[in-house]
């Protein structure tokens, strides 16, 4: 295996990292930013409410992108894994 063919699987597997988790940290983001900002219009501090609604929303999004989710992983599986011949022969 030469060098270059380790660094593209490895790009391949981070991007394929970054791809699959992008749908929950945004949706994490967004609903953290919304209830921050409910917080600063309501002054009600309390951390509890800023938890909860992330979980839920990231559990939702879970369950929403899962089909998709699920598509990437087995597409980057069979990728690597019909990649492996040509990887070893050289």
């Amino acid at each position: 295996m030469n060098p270059s063919d380790a660094v593209e699987l490895v790009r391949g597997a981070v991007l394929t990292a970054m791809l699959v988790g992008a749908p929950l940290l945004l949706m994490g983001m967004l609903v953290g930013l919304v209830v921050s900002l409910l917080q600063a219009v309501t002054q009600i501090q309390d951390q509890t409410l800023n938890a909860v609604p992330k979980i839920i929303a990231m559990i939702v999004a879970l369950v929403v992108c899962m089909p998709w989710i699920a598509d990437r992983m087995i597409e980057y599986t069979r990728r690597t894994y019909t990649e492996i011949p040509y990887v070893i022969s050289k």
